[in-house]
């Protein structure tokens, strides 16, 4: 396909709206206040201030989020107590469509339902799964898109590394 000099403008310029629109490193991660898929129940980001948190954005029809669930309910397993929480945000056009899909999933972090799907247009979300990681105050370590088992280690590092940091009561 050959795309004329205005096409090609036109793409660079909406990639670095796209770009300039989404959640970056070293940012304050954007606010929200969802309902839980279990119980309906309320989750903002700002209760959550203090821990180490991932926000990971996922679908049911995405097949590396049935991988990637279960994989970040193992981290929060053992990372918990340290303070680190996962923060699942659904990006289904029901619930029940995300229920079912969890069903036979053992998952006990919170998942949350995004229904008006606003969430990833805060974050500039183009891909699923997507994941923030988040420091004790809030603010963006990194970013994960996409789903590599082999990143698992890694990944763990970096939050063990952000749960040794000063907590944010301190710092103050």
């Amino acid at each position: 396909m050959v795309f004329n000099r205005a096409q090609q403008v036109i793409g660079i310029l909406l990639m670095l709206v796209t770009c300039q629109l989404s959640a970056q490193p070293g940012q304050s991660a954007p606010a929200f206040s969802l309902p839980r898929l279990d119980n309906q129940q309320v989750l903002s980001l700002a209760n959550l201030r203090g821990q180490v948190v991932y926000v990971d954005f996922w679908a049911s029809w995405c097949p590396p989020c049935a991988e990637s669930l279960p994989a970040l309910q193992s981290l929060y397993e053992e990372l918990q107590p340290q303070g680190f929480t996962v923060v699942a945000i659904n990006l289904d056009e029901t619930v029940l469509q995300a229920q079912r899909f969890v069903q036979p999933m053992t998952l006990t972090y919170p998942i949350l339902f995004d229904a008006n799907k606003q969430t990833p247009q805060q974050y500039g979300i183009t891909g699923m799964p997507t994941a923030f990681l988040l420091d004790r105050h809030g603010n963006i370590h990194s970013r994960h898109t996409g789903f590599d088992p082999a990143e698992q280690t890694q990944l763990k590092q970096q939050i063990q590394q952000l749960l040794q940091e000063t907590s944010w009561q301190e710092s103050f």
